[in-house]
């Protein structure tokens, strides 16, 4: 059994000896060959020669040809901000500002020229030619949600209280794009069709039943009527959606570190979904060491009861600079799981201790809003929870201080430890918890800094 039939055996529920694995390296195949994020996003052939590279390395049972969410959203007149070691961001909202949610005046659908979509597809024939045989490929599509959210901007979390059937509308024409992407990647050969909808991890259970179960379902009926298997992705701590989301119907779920996967897995089970994740981005991929990696692994294993059903994974899109040898670590721990542990019988992970000094928080001259992020400019939910920071400073202006804290840096690490931040992306005032992983509405958050000014 090859490495692709172990996922799709796991994709379809069944027993396998081995866990199936999917690193998402989207932005990090680039540097595998010297490439930035922006060249790999932008050239087929070196996106090409990147995902090769990844292959031979890596060892995937599946794999994803691009990790984007911003390809819709560009085709449909959002301007992208480019970087070098990230995906881009989107750097304006078509109908942010407008009083009212019309979706009638907006409802161009990508075809197979539109944008980067042909270059896409081919990247992703040439794949299925060069590996299709012995890797699952994955094409990634923006889930209806946050493609919303890339067009509307913050102001849909409003929509969602003022206009209800306004936003049921709007997410259906959402829900069409994403449909006719799916479309698209099965014909040119993915075999597993990925909704990456890391908003959802914003909003509450209620609200994903009322707006997002009806467009979520039927999205993924059409996924499996056109022959290929469905990965629900989500990012953020969707702990309290997990449930909703497997009602929905999808051959998979994927998860970050945020939520706790064998409690995630045990709701999974229920429903017979099979569920991925969720190695630490940071502090293990990008901050540990080789050992750590094949130690996060190997524990993780040991500690689950029922591997069926199980693909370890990245919790997200793997940053950029992740040390080869880290991955390959994990790759090692997966094919040869009793060399590894012996390798680690007396391994005892460094503890680094860096001092990070807290604000007087009781003694402030004015509001501090502190948000918490994986990278705001990485990660959607932490884009937008930065959105509504960035909102309320441009209304209070100097009255207030703001800061992000990016989990990618070290620094930053400590200090999330030392406040106890419980979930990314979170924010504070004042130092205390006032929204976690929910972006807060613009009214919401007035308020709450209102009610500590002096």
């Amino acid at each position: 059994m090859n490495q692709k039939e172990i996922l799709i055996k796991t994709l379809h529920h069944e027993e396998t000896e081995q866990v199936a694995w999917v690193p998402f390296a989207g932005v990090h195949a680039g540097s595998l060959l010297g490439y930035t994020a922006t060249e790999v996003l932008q050239d087929g052939d070196k996106l090409f020669e990147a995902l090769m590279e990844v292959n031979k390395l890596y060892k995937p049972a599946g794999q994803p040809v691009i990790f984007d969410l911003q390809v819709e959203a560009e085709c449909l007149g959002c301007k992208l901000v480019w970087a070098d070691d990230a995906p881009p961001s989107v750097a304006n909202h078509p109908m942010e500002g407008e009083e009212e949610l019309e979706t009638p005046c907006y409802c161009t659908i990508p075809t197979k020229e539109s944008g980067r979509i042909p270059m896409i597809m081919d990247v992703m024939r040439r794949m299925k030619e060069a590996v299709g045989d012995t890797t699952a490929l994955y094409g990634l599509i923006c889930g209806p949600f946050t493609l919303a959210t890339h067009l509307r901007g913050n102001d849909i979390f409003m929509d969602m209280y003022d206009d209800e059937d306004a936003v049921i509308e709007f997410l259906e024409y959402c829900d069409a794009i994403a449909m006719k992407m799916a479309e698209y990647y099965i014909e040119a050969g993915m075999d597993v069709i990925a909704v990456v909808d890391p908003l959802i991890s914003q909003i509450s259970s209620d609200h994903f039943e009322m707006f997002m179960s009806a467009p979520f379902k039927k999205l993924f009926d059409h996924i499996r009527e056109l022959g290929a298997l469905s990965s629900f992705f989500v990012c953020g701590d969707a702990t309290r959606n997990i449930e909703v989301m497997c009602q929905t119907g999808p051959d998979s779920i994927s998860i970050d570190e945020n939520v706790d996967l064998l409690a995630a897995k045990a709701i999974t089970d229920k429903y017979n979904v099979a569920l991925g994740g969720n190695i630490p981005l940071t502090t293990i991929m990008l901050h540990g060491t080789q050992q750590d990696n094949m130690k996060f692994v190997i524990d993780l294993l040991d500690n689950m009861p029922n591997k069926k059903n199980f693909i370890l994974a990245p919790g997200c899109d793997m940053p950029y600079a992740v040390p080869v040898e880290n991955t390959i670590g994990v790759v090692q721990a997966i094919h040869e799981p009793d060399s590894v542990r012996e390798i680690l019988k007396n391994y005892v992970a460094e503890d680094e201790d860096i001092e990070v000094e807290l604000p007087d928080y009781e003694h402030l001259e004015k509001p501090l809003v502190e948000v918490f992020t994986l990278d705001s400019a990485t990660c959607a939910a932490c884009t937008y929870m930065m959105g509504a920071a960035n909102e309320a400073k441009e209304t209070f202006g100097d009255a207030i201080d703001m800061i992000e804290y990016k989990f990618t840096i070290k620094e930053n690490i400590a200090r999330c430890k030392k406040m106890g931040v419980p979930n990314l992306p979170s924010m504070y005032i004042n130092g205390e918890l006032k929204f976690r992983s929910l972006v807060p509405a613009k009214e919401e958050l007035e308020a709450a800094i209102k009610a500590v000014m002096k």
